[in-house]
């Protein structure tokens, strides 16, 4: 198993590594790293075909799983590139840039790009495990799970994604705050279906014999969407610019759906 592991593993490091690689030059080219933010879905798309193409099919979910990884990646990239369109490069990156000067472009290729592909490359792990462990062949109770939190967490993250979009597309919401349709139950309804889903695919993965150490992926996916890079990076500066939000924080779940408070 771990022989198998390796054989997989490491040649999908060097792709994922690749990838972000030819994002980074075209990211000089374009001198916005944001760009980066579009191909996040797209690297575990790109690792789900290259493992299935590694090995021979034996087993469902072998092909099922990098099916449901293109459906959520594809539908997050193209969101992603719509959202940004117009847009001068993402304040994260500007600030790097801004205190980086020079050092800029080396600096980002491993802070930003190669540090993006490590991260997919490790939480990708369940997408190796259901290709290298073909068995059981038949579906499982484990599967049936995957599949059902991968739906609601799909819908919660498209649906509350394309409810953001019509709220702020209205300019009479402008400073407002979205506290209706699923941002009713939850503050951030997207982050809560993207971690969902994750733990689905780490389902289809504990489907197979010796997978448990894969349950760092949905671990992983998790922790950077609540403590690092989604929900806490966005509920800074939200309490200060919109003086709503406080009043929403205080009657609105942060994460798992539940009924609004009074």
């Amino acid at each position: 198993m771990i022989e198998q592991i390796a054989a997989l593993a490491w040649p999908g490091l060097a792709v994922a590594l690749g990838l972000t690689s030819l994002v980074w030059l075209a990211s000089l080219v374009k001198r916005d790293a944001s760009i980066i933010d579009i191909f996040w879905g797209l690297g575990f798309v790109t690792l789900a075909w290259f493992y299935r193409s590694r090995v021979p099919v034996d087993s469902f979910r072998q092909t099922l799983v990098p099916m449901l990884v293109t459906l959520w990646g594809l539908r997050l990239a193209i969101y992603i590139l719509w959202r940004n369109r117009g847009r001068d490069e993402d304040y994260r990156y500007a600030a790097m840039r801004k205190k980086w000067g020079a050092r800029f472009p080396l600096l980002s290729l491993v802070i930003v790009f190669w540090l993006q592909g490590f991260l997919f490359w490790v939480i990708g792990m369940p997408l190796l495990q259901v290709q290298i462990s073909r068995q059981p062949i038949g579906v499982s109770w484990l599967d049936l799970v995957g599949l059902g939190l991968f739906a609601i967490g799909f819908f919660f993250e498209a649906v509350g994604d394309f409810q953001l979009a019509r709220f702020k597309a209205n300019p009479a919401n402008k400073g407002k705050v979205l506290d209706r349709g699923l941002w009713r139950y939850t503050r951030h309804p997207n982050y809560f279906g993207d971690a969902t889903l994750w733990w689905g695919f780490g389902c289809f993965a504990l489907a197979t014999p010796g997978s448990s150490w894969t349950l760092i992926s949905p671990l992983l996916m998790s922790l950077l969407i609540i403590k690092v890079s989604g929900v806490a990076l966005l509920e800074r500066g939200l309490g200060s610019t919109k003086p709503e939000y406080r009043d929403y924080v205080r009657r609105t779940s942060a994460f798992f759906p539940w009924p609004p408070g009074v």
